[in-house]
């Protein structure tokens, strides 16, 4: 067959704070053929934690993505594999580690692009995103696979939607969380601004990315201040952790992080024994002590005083958001009262009865009260979603076949996969001619 008519593969790794996937990507050669185009083939988790969890041990994170790329090269015909772009984005977990010794963090993407420098892929680079660079690609990933940019037409064309409205995007990770929508006023403050065009529409975005706000760096500062509450030092009661509850962490393992601030001098050996209580009301007010909701004068605000313009549209929240909520059984748009009773109920039930009620989800049990509870503090009391906007989100893992997440919207943009402009004003060009000639977005971060 003609070369131009093979499917093309594109690879993203996603390295998160809490592991690591890699997608495989594929997309017909001419690029102009059908809609929904890009398809996802593969989505292949690494085994094993972050690679930030690798700072002692770079070469370990390196060794740790090679079963993935063993199944990526399974997948991609041979004669293909070189013209493969392939990319590697870390996020909030290496913007952490980075914080605290960027030499670590150096030698880790090291260690992460020799191993993958082994493979007969395109590789173009590992590199850690900025918080807004990932809230603006979860975003165009959704509106993609939602078709509210651009779609294939019945004319077989490239067509702007009229009247499409496009969804905003919440994202929880394990470091950080992101909010990006369109807002229907002017943004205020251009560090939360992100402009780009798309088929000859301009779109002008509000996104924030708070590090430290995800799950996994969120419970830990819950954690700590509690500890740093507590009457004894070597007893934390918890009021997010169901009663009976019990586990022995050490100070170091709580103090590992630049989100928490250790109190003067923990001994790092010196163990904590940490007692669930099963208290949702006392659970809330602790969380709430996390966020400071206060606003300067006379401006919105989402919360620690970063400027958010009101929410906007409909919303799709993934990643943590939906993992929890689709724990407890509450991603079918239930009411913001039906939620709160929900979690309320599974908030008070005794460690020894969840066991027995969920005996496969050990890892994880004790954590999903506070999760709940830390979602919709974050969601109500951060974001400002109301009773009345509350109904706006949905929470959902894919669109169509897909994950959603950033990798799709990163790979849009960096293999010039959309066009910025309508197609009449490249007339006269052959397909695949234009698809590569006109790039897309200029994801300008407005500085």
């Amino acid at each position: 067959p003609c070369p131009l008519c093979l499917p093309q593969y594109g690879l993203v790794f996603d390295a998160g704070s809490t592991h690591t996937a890699l997608y495989v990507y594929r997309w017909p050669a001419d690029k102009e053929n059908g809609t929904g185009i890009v398809s996802q083939v593969e989505a292949c988790t690494v085994a094993g934690p972050g690679i930030s969890s690798y700072a002692d041990n770079p070469a370990g994170a390196g060794a740790s993505l090679k079963p993935c790329l063993d199944k990526a090269m399974e997948i991609i015909p041979a004669e293909q594999q070189r013209e493969t772009p392939t990319y590697l984005g870390a996020t909030a977990g290496m913007r952490l580690l980075r914080e605290q010794n960027s030499t670590k963090a150096e030698q880790v993407f090291a260690e992460v692009a020799k191993a993958i420098g082994e493979y007969p892929v395109d590789f173009r680079g590992a590199q850690i995103l900025t918080g807004n660079e990932e809230g603006s690609f979860g975003w165009i990933t959704i509106n993609y696979l939602l078709e509210t940019l651009v779609k294939f037409s019945f004319a077989e064309k490239w067509e702007h939607p009229q009247d499409a409205e496009v969804f905003g995007a919440l994202d929880l990770g394990g470091a950080s969380t992101q909010i990006t929508f369109q807002p229907g006023v002017t943004i205020e403050d251009k560090n939360t601004s992100v402009f780009f065009r798309l088929y000859s529409t301009n779109y002008t975005l509000y996104t924030h990315s708070y590090l430290c706000y995800g799950q996994r760096q969120a419970l830990k500062m819950l954690l700590a201040a509690l500890h740093q509450g507590s009457q004894s030092p070597q007893q934390v009661s918890h009021p997010c952790y169901p009663k009976g509850y019990q586990e022995n962490i050490t100070m170091a393992d709580l103090y590992n992080s630049p989100c928490v601030r250790a109190p003067s001098t923990p001994s790092p050996a010196q163990n904590l024994t940490v007692t669930g209580t099963g208290d949702p009301a006392a659970c809330g007010t602790a969380v709430q002590k996390l966020f400071n909701f206060s606003c300067g004068a006379n401006r919105t605000c989402g919360f620690n005083e970063v400027y958010q313009p009101p929410v906007q549209g409909q919303f799709f929240a993934f990643a943590g958001f939906y993992y929890t909520f689709h724990f407890l059984n509450l991603t079918d748009q239930q009411s913001l009262n039906d939620v709160n009773s929900t979690v309320q109920t599974f908030c008070k039930k005794k460690w020894t009865e969840l066991v027995q009620m969920f005996p496969q989800e050990k890892q994880y049990l004790h954590t999903y009260c506070s999760m709940a509870i830390y979602i919709l503090t974050l969601l109500l009391d951060g974001y400002k979603f109301t009773q009345q906007t509350w109904s706006s989100i949905h929470f959902s893992q894919q669109a169509g076949s897909m994950d959603i997440g950033w990798p799709l919207g990163f790979m849009l943009n960096f293999t010039n996969m959309l066009p910025t402009e309508a197609v009449e004003h490249v007339k006269g060009h052959q397909p695949s001619l234009w698809a590569g000639a006109v790039s897309f977005i200029v994801l300008a971060i407005v500085v």
